[in-house]
């Protein structure tokens, strides 16, 4: 098969998913059978592609011109290979944990739930494989409108206040902040395709650029950069298996994704450095970074800490990214890969503690580790991935990170790393210590009495599993990670 073709599949099997998942509504069995099946047919795709580009092969589409000047087109680079892995590979094993959720807690309109994360998915491929940013644009904003019935799915008025924050912060900062950007962009570099070096150095004065990276940083919204990161907190009353889809599969991922690949092909590495005009972003990132982990310290409720987590760990890539250096490129690239498998394990723990025992708060789990060893096991593993230790995939994005900053003697960023690693320690250690080493309290004794159903057991020893993996054979990860920055 040509490399367009394979491409051109990526898209197709889930979205072609979406309506194997609608015919067979009629029969859980057979539904969740079509999940399964897309899920896997889209990896396999994920994976020749795969192979062709670590052998050094260029995919692309032909453009599809829409209006002149406009084309729908797509490219294979690294980063974004990068990202068709974990989306691609996640999806199966968070459809297999959806399985047990969803049936475990009798959840209603689940056809409707397969079909929407189907829909997000090929969303993320889209993202993932675009090849200029009105394509990016396009698919970016189908994301966040598909993920949206997902955030809602309970359909309260919690669920419709939390829907409300996540649909208007994400399409407010679209349409004001980035929108504008990329329209600004084409006009001041007369494109807007992904070019390694980037597109605008040479084209404009530095106060433009420098407005343009602001523009761009803060419209992306799905990184979750302060002050726009109240949707990912309030869209934690979604299903657990959404809150893993938000957290690491698609949406957030996106965001840094983005955020990665502009500041790499848009704006060019070397000509930020040159000019001085992402120093602002490292201050940003890094207040970012610890002020998420200070919240995340005051929150007990479990979702809520993790959600906060994730805003913290979110800016470690967008940190890296502003301390411009290739090593610290391959940080930001590694991280992405290594907070997927690691949150979405700590969140499928929260959702098999929720569903075997219906405790939610971090002050109710004394003593659980005893009643669902696996599950906590599993949790262990995610958290000190999250803090940074070895034998983690979490520690080989820091130490990248750290190298990067001490290199260059971005100074700020490495204090940034080492606090926030004491603070990520603060709000993840006393979970684990009081869930293995007290005994366990009231709530556990009168609701936790085992594990979670097998199949979302499955996925989070898996994703666990997958987290120390990282650590001992990430040559699939570094290699794409030192292809987008030419190390």
């Amino acid at each position: 098969m040509t490399g367009q073709t394979l491409i051109i599949l990526a898209l197709l099997i889930p979205t072609t998913g979406i309506a194997l998942i609608a015919l067979t509504w009629w029969h859980q069995n057979l539904r969740e059978t079509m999940t399964l099946t897309t899920a896997g047919a889209l990896f396999y795709v994920v994976m020749l592609i795969l192979e062709r580009v670590l052998n050094g092969e260029q995919l692309a589409t032909q453009a599809f011109q829409i209006v002149p000047g406009l084309d729908l087109a797509f490219k294979v680079e690294p980063l974004g290979m990068l990202f068709a892995c974990i989306a691609s590979g996640l999806w199966i094993v968070n459809s297999i944990y959806s399985i047990g959720y969803m049936r475990g807690n009798n959840e209603p309109r689940q056809t409707q739930f397969y079909m929407c994360f189907a829909t997000a998915i090929a969303s993320t491929i889209g993202i993932a494989f675009a090849s200029n940013l009105f394509t990016l644009f396009l698919f970016y904003e189908a994301l966040t409108l598909s993920t949206y019935p997902l955030v809602t799915h309970k359909g309260d008025d919690n669920a419709k206040a939390g829907g409300r924050v996540y649909l208007l912060i994400l399409l407010g900062t679209s349409m004001v902040l980035l929108l504008p950007a990329i329209v600004a962009t084409a006009v001041i570099a007369g494109t807007i395709d992904f070019t390694p070096g980037g597109i605008l150095a040479g084209k404009t004065d530095n106060l433009t650029i420098t407005l343009l990276l602001v523009l761009f940083m803060f419209g992306i919204g799905k990184a979750a950069l302060m002050p726009f990161h109240r949707w990912l907190p309030a869209a934690m009353v979604a299903p657990t298996p959404v809150s893993a889809l938000l957290h690491a599969v698609a949406v957030v991922k996106a965001g840094v994704f983005t955020i990665v690949k502009v500041i790499v092909y848009i704006f060019g590495v070397d000509a930020l450095v040159a000019s001085g005009n992402a120093d602002w972003l490292l201050y940003a990132a890094g207040a970012t970074v610890l002020l998420a982990s200070a919240v995340a310290l005051k929150q007990d409720n479990l979702k809520r800490r993790l959600a906060y987590s994730t805003v913290s760990q979110l800016s470690y890539v967008i940190l890296a990214a502003a301390i411009l250096t290739p090593i610290s490129i391959v940080g930001a690239a590694m991280h992405i890969a290594a907070h997927a498998v690691s949150k979405i394990t700590l969140f499928f723990a929260a959702g098999s503690i929720y569903t075997a025992s219906h405790l939610t708060e971090v002050s109710q789990l004394d003593g659980i580790g005893r009643r669902m060893p696996w599950t906590m096991g599993a949790f262990a593993i995610g958290a000190l991935s999250m803090i940074g230790v070895p034998p983690t995939a979490g520690f080989l994005g820091k130490w990248f990170m750290l190298t990067g900053a001490m290199d260059s003697g971005a100074w700020v960023a490495v204090a940034v790393i080492i606090l926030s690693t004491l603070l990520n320690a603060g709000y993840f250690l006393p979970i684990i210590i009081a869930a293995f080493f007290r005994e366990p309290g009231k709530d556990v004794k009168k609701h936790a009495h085992g594990e979670a159903p097998l199949p979302m057991v499955i996925a989070l020893t898996t994703t666990a599993a997958g987290t120390l993996a990282m650590f001992f054979f990430p040559e699939v990860p570094l290699a794409l990670a030192k292809l987008l920055a030419g190390v």
